[in-house]
């Protein structure tokens, strides 16, 4: 069983739409907090990463399931696991929650590239020993 981190969002009204609901893309961003709020739980700093290992991640693929709306002033838990660690890419599952309501779920696929070539490359090794460690 996959250890998941958590990460809480407080809605504010720039993150609502016309409806007052959570408009359906401020999820992505969310997602992506959640995700270096855990880099930085692991003790990796990207711009370090970048810097000193030439290293960078990329989404390549998002898709996103909407169970239920968050409105303003809703405080979400973002959680996020590994669903399969790769030598140059990580899957996460992500999700939205509400209390025990679901609100959205994600599967994320991040890349490793390098900062230069923008091409794919593996994972720096102290960073993949610190995700599998996770």
């Amino acid at each position: 069983m996959p250890q998941v981190f958590t990460w809480p969002v407080r809605i504010y009204y720039e993150d609502t739409d016309a409806g007052g609901i959570v408009f359906y893309a401020n999820y992505l961003k969310f997602f992506e907090r959640a995700r270096t709020e855990w880099l930085r739980a692991l003790g990796v700093d990207q711009h370090l990463l970048a810097q000193q290992d030439g290293a960078i991640f990329v989404v390549k693929h998002a898709a996103i399931d909407y169970q239920a709306p968050a409105r303003l002033d809703d405080v979400l838990n973002l959680t996020l696991s590994i669903e399969k660690l790769g030598r140059a890419s990580v899957h996460f599952v992500q999700q939205a929650w509400c209390g025990e309501l679901l609100l959205a779920s994600a599967q994320v696929k991040v890349g490793c590239i390098d900062a230069v070539t923008l091409r794919p490359r593996a994972l720096p090794p102290a960073t993949a020993a610190k995700m599998q460690a996770a």
